[in-house]
């Protein structure tokens, strides 16, 4: 596709106001994702409780958090932002799947990867007139 036919209409350049809100949405997102993987990376104590109590052995929080890491590193590079969405995405609904198996709060627990999956898909929309085109708003 050209250019053109992707900057056409409301697609095009965002306005300021979208621009610094898709920052600050994927940068909350971003935030959150890079203080989750170093704990993991970290190999915390509460990190390995808390995955046992969801399922999980102690020794999966070290390539879980460097499958987070990676992922979120491919979302902030703007070149490989769809496809750090895209495994993000992924990554976020394997712990909605675990929150669902485990019984957590619905609101608090298992949407919680949601909530951050529409922050990150919303961050980037609002940033990024390419996506704009795809999924326009009608």
């Amino acid at each position: 596709m050209s250019s053109e036919t992707l900057t056409a209409g409301d697609a095009g350049r965002p306005r300021r106001g979208m621009l610094w809100g898709g920052y600050a949405l994927s940068g909350l997102a971003v935030a959150f994702f890079l203080m989750d993987a170093a704990m993991k990376l970290m190999q915390l104590p509460v990190v390995a409780s808390t995955g046992e109590a969801l399922g999980w052995a102690a020794d999966t929080a070290l390539p879980l958090g460097v499958t987070l890491l990676v992922c979120t590193v491919l979302y902030v590079v703007p070149q490989t932002a769809v496809l750090g969405a895209v495994l993000l995405t992924g990554y976020l609904g394997g712990a909605v799947a675990t929150h669902v198996r485990v019984a957590s709060p619905l609101f608090s627990h298992v949407l919680f990867g949601v909530y951050l999956g529409v922050m990150v898909w919303g961050g980037l929309w609002l940033r990024d007139a390419r996506l704009r085109a795809i999924f326009p708003l009608r």
